[in-house]
């Protein structure tokens, strides 16, 4: 059944989702793009640059798209709703377990050497997927191809230069910085 088949998925993402919503992106695609067919590549990065624009932690913004346009395009859209409820919930349900039960023993053991070696081994970890995620992304969906079209290849790695200088030297206003992106967009293409 579809919908134990996307709870399951989405548990298993909140589950080995270490390093936050980024860090899931590429565990999202693999299991609802490559896995399952759920989405193309395309839809794919429209969820995720959705999912940037609006309020809250992308991986539960984007659990909550799929599970509605799963759904919602084979059932209809009161079921899509379920969907979203479905998957966002599944997403965060494992958080939810392991941060009731580490906050418990934490505090009591934060400065023991095999807890400090635990969090030592996780650091390069969410660092990898932070990273996995950052190439899953540059992809021909967002940058072209330069075989097919050097036009947009140019233009979408000059605007991903220009965002990524803009927030990194000069730290300027993510949420700005993606409105006017969207407007070069709007222009150049």
């Amino acid at each position: 059944m579809i919908f134990l088949q996307l709870f399951y998925t989405f548990f298993k993402i909140g589950l080995f989702g270490f390093g936050g919503g980024y860090a899931m992106l590429s565990m999202i695609q693999g299991e609802v793009v490559t896995r399952y067919g759920w989405l193309s590549p395309q839809e794919f990065t429209d969820i995720v640059a959705i999912s940037q624009m609006t309020p809250g932690p992308i991986g539960i913004n984007s659990a909550t798209y799929v599970g509605y346009t799963t759904i919602a395009d084979c059932y209809g859209t009161s079921y899509g709703i379920l969907g979203s409820i479905i998957a966002t919930f599944a997403v965060v349900l494992p958080s939810f377990l392991l941060m009731l039960t580490i906050s418990k023993f934490f505090l009591k053991y934060q400065k023991h050497p095999s807890v400090e070696a635990v969090f030592s081994g996780l650091r390069p970890a969410v660092v990898g997927l932070l990273a996995s995620a950052a190439l899953v992304l540059m992809n021909s969906e967002n940058f072209s191809s330069p075989q097919e079209d050097t036009y947009s290849f140019v233009i979408s790695c000059l605007i991903f230069l220009v965002a990524f200088v803009g927030t990194k030297k000069y730290k300027l206003n993510p949420i700005g910085m993606i409105v006017a992106c969207g407007i070069a967009g709007l222009i150049f293409y």
